[in-house]
């Protein structure tokens, strides 16, 4: 791929009768700083990150917990959450996927909720052509969601429908993203929100951190094709003003590394958590260049197809250690795990 700049970025065109064409952005260079800290003799010169032991959000809303057994107590996130995010979290975005949502809506309306739901998750899928919203679901904050897997005329219908909602919308991108998958992709969008006087925020899963093979070793990747289409993929993405992007447990074919406790982190975190957060830095550094920190949004329930388990307070550690050791500010920190969640579902 050329490293000449390319010709002046143009929003993405709305006309739905318009050919979305491929964007060519140059790739966001981070310095090699974000990945390993400077060597000793650095230290007057060149100013250390936040200590991520101490760079926490202020609060945390969840944007991603997802309960397939029905579990309204939520015990099973809670006992995940652990002491340190289930004590900052203030808010989840909830998918309850194979539940009766009507009878959820009423445990929603007449019980105390463990925690409160910033945005309960209705599920609908882009090839049907009947969609419908039942009249129960307005009694209640919520939020669309639905899978990605290949471009349909009907994908575009489906998607109209759901924006014209006017609530969010989540898309699990299921489909590997190829050049050409991601150019079908954003006509869907084009096509979708042509004439719309307001787009709700429409949020892409399963992107941050791409599904990766962790054989790859670290020092190929920042020039292997796949991370240098990672990157073009994103800036195309990032045209458009109303998408945001999750930040979830990869699919990494492995599970989430655990964290140590508090007391001992600093000596005893594995060799495994260090390679894996060298690797996140790696691509959140490019949606950090792409989207800024006001459209990437913190979740601790990996996709449904993910290849890889995950606890919440592991991620959560993991994701949060990243974002500080790439020396942000506390604004950054807080938007990314509270803020973001709170604009984009709060008022769904």
């Amino acid at each position: 791929m050329s490293s000449q700049p390319s010709a002046p970025l143009k929003p993405p065109s709305l006309d739905a009768g318009s050919q979305q064409r491929r964007v060519s952005r140059p790739k966001p260079r981070l310095p090699l700083s974000a990945f390993s800290p400077p060597n000793s003799g650095t230290g007057e010169s060149f100013p250390l990150p936040p200590s991520p032991t101490t760079t926490h959000p202020k609060a945390i809303i969840d944007g991603n917990v997802i309960v397939a057994n029905g579990d309204l107590s939520l015990s099973a996130w809670k006992s995940e959450a652990g002491q340190v995010l289930g004590t900052r979290a203030e808010g989840v975005v909830l998918s309850l996927p194979g539940t009766d949502l009507e009878k959820v809506v009423d445990q929603l309306g007449s019980s105390e909720f463990p925690i409160p739901v910033i945005s309960l998750s209705i599920p609908f899928k882009l090839e049907e052509k009947t969609q419908s919203f039942p009249s129960y679901l307005s009694k209640i904050s919520t939020s669309l969601s639905t899978v990605f897997n290949e471009s349909t005329p009907q994908g575009v219908d489906s998607l109209r429908w759901a924006l014209e909602r006017g609530r969010p919308v989540d898309v699990d991108i299921q489909a590997a993203i190829s050049d050409a998958v991601l150019e079908s992709f954003e006509d869907i969008i084009s096509k979708a929100t042509s004439g719309l006087t307001k787009v709700p925020p429409i949020v892409l899963s399963n992107i941050l951190p791409p599904p990766h093979d962790l054989e790859l070793p670290i020092v190929k990747l920042m020039n292997h094709p796949t991370y240098l289409a990672f990157q073009s993929q994103v800036a195309a993405l990032s045209l458009f003003p109303d998408v945001y992007i999750k930040f979830l447990p990869p699919s990494w074919d492995a599970p989430t590394p655990p964290t140590p406790s508090a007391e001992v982190a600093e000596i005893t975190d594995t060799q495994q958590k260090k390679e894996w957060k060298r690797r996140i830095k790696m691509y959140l550094g490019p949606v950090m260049e792409a989207f800024g920190y006001q459209r990437i949004i913190f979740g601790s329930s990996p996709c449904p197809t993910s290849t890889g388990s995950s606890v919440a307070r592991d991620w959560y550690e993991i994701a949060r250690e990243s974002l500080a050791e790439l020396g942000v500010e506390q604004e950054f920190v807080d938007a990314v795990f509270y803020g973001n969640a709170k604009k984009v579902y709060g008022s769904g």
